[in-house]
Formats: structure tokens, sequence, C-alpha cells
């Protein structure tokens, strides 16, 4: 691998921590979040100004890193005050519902931050986020028709690591086992049996016991020929 791009962050981080004036106290900030010292980006991002809707919704990222999530839920919310379209904070607000396992209040802000997504990609990542928060809710037809929205929208939704820059996704969910069987779903449904089969033995590995449903699920109707579809049904899985 080339050492330049390396050579690059370790510079970009010295003049961060050098207080270059040439960087912002928002571009130094985010140069702290790259390395997850959260703690030094929430105070550089303070040097700017405190009526800065973007700085505020950085600054709350940063305490939601650190699991502060009275901090964080506040700094969103000044954001949010500041600038009442602003979707990625309002989405955010929702994160901090989730984590709480307020899911119902989730739900509020997610459905709120639908309305003011200004592309595909990021409602997208909403809509994925409303689908887990309504599947925590064991709204289960609720979360699939979130999740086959998100999934027309962005094909990757769900293939992406959760995103810790401005907008913030969800993944984590109690039930992973149920939770990739209804991905395993959606990806046969779409066509995409590689992803199918394998949510279908992540949900196996996790626990999921209603194998039976491997083979009566309609859905899963053109995987039937499939020979890794036929293994799974014939193998016991592993549970990790």
């Amino acid at each position: 691998m080339s050492l330049r791009p390396l050579v690059f962050l370790f510079a970009a981080c010295a003049l961060a921590q050098t207080g270059n004036p040439a960087l912002t106290p928002e571009q130094r900030g985010d140069i702290y979040m790259a390395h997850k010292q959260y703690r030094e980006a929430i105070d550089t991002y303070r040097q700017g100004s405190p009526k800065d809707p973007v700085l505020l919704n950085k600054i709350g990222i940063a305490y939601h890193q650190m699991m502060q999530l009275d901090s964080a839920r506040k700094s969103y919310e000044q954001a949010i005050k500041l600038k009442p379209d602003y979707m990625e904070a309002i989405n955010n607000l929702g994160t901090v519902y989730f984590a709480r396992k307020n899911f119902r209040r989730a739900i509020h802000w997610y459905t709120r931050a639908l309305k003011l997504a200004p592309n595909e990609a990021r409602s997208a990542s909403v809509y994925s986020n409303l689908g887990t928060a309504e599947f925590s809710r064991k709204q289960y037809e609720k979360a699939t028709e979130s999740y086959q929205k998100a999934l027309a929208l962005d094909p990757n939704v769900f293939e992406r690591q959760s995103s810790y820059g401005v907008l913030l996704e969800e993944r984590s969910v109690e039930e992973r086992a149920k939770y990739h069987f209804y991905l395993a779903k959606l990806y046969a449904k779409d066509g995409r049996s590689e992803l199918a089969i394998q949510y279908l033995r992540k949900a196996l590995e996790e626990g999921f016991k209603e194998k039976k449903k491997l083979d009566e699920e309609p859905d899963f109707a053109g995987l039937r020929d499939n020979p890794a579809f036929k293994e799974l049904l014939s193998r016991e899985p592993r549970v990790l």
C-alpha cells in the first residue's frame, strides 16, 4: 500500500493539533473525529460559532460516540432549533431515542426526517433506520415495508458499515437472527440470491429456529434449486 495517504493523514492530524489557521474549526474537528478523539473534536468544534447548526450536529455525534446520550440529545435539539428543517440532526435525534430503547419516539423522529430528506441515498438511510426501529417494536410488516423502500432507493443500503458522518445509521437489533432472516427475504425477493443466502446463513448461525420457514417461504421460491440453499436446508446450523 502506498504511504502517501498515511503521510497526508498524519500531516493533517498534526495541523489540527497545532491549530493551523488555514483550517476551520470544523475541518480540524473532523480530523479529530476521524481519529476517534471525540473529546478533542468537541472542544475544537466549539471554537466555531455557537449558532452553527452543522457544528452542533457534529458535537452531538461526538457525544453520541462516547455514549453521552443526554449531551448528544441537547446538541441535536439545539441544531434543530436553529435549523428546523435540518434532516440529519432530526434523524440523529431519533438514534438517541433508539439507543435508549424508546423505539416509539425514534420512529417519530425518523418519520419527520423522511419528510425532509433531500435525496434518495439519505432517504434510504432514514428508511433503514425507521425499519430497524419498527422491527425492534416487533412491527415486522411495517419494518419490511420500510426496508423495501430503503432497498429500492439504494441497493447497497444494508451492506454499508454504520455511518458516523453527519447522518447516523442504526444497525443494532436484539433479535439479530430474525433480523437477518428478514433481510434474506428482501434480497431473495429482489433476485439477489447470493446476499439472500449469506443472510440466511447468518440467521441460522445466530440461532434462527423456524427452519421450516425456509422451505415454505414464498420469497425463497427462486432459491429452491440453488445448491447453497439446499445445503442450508440439509445441514444442522452451527450456532455461534
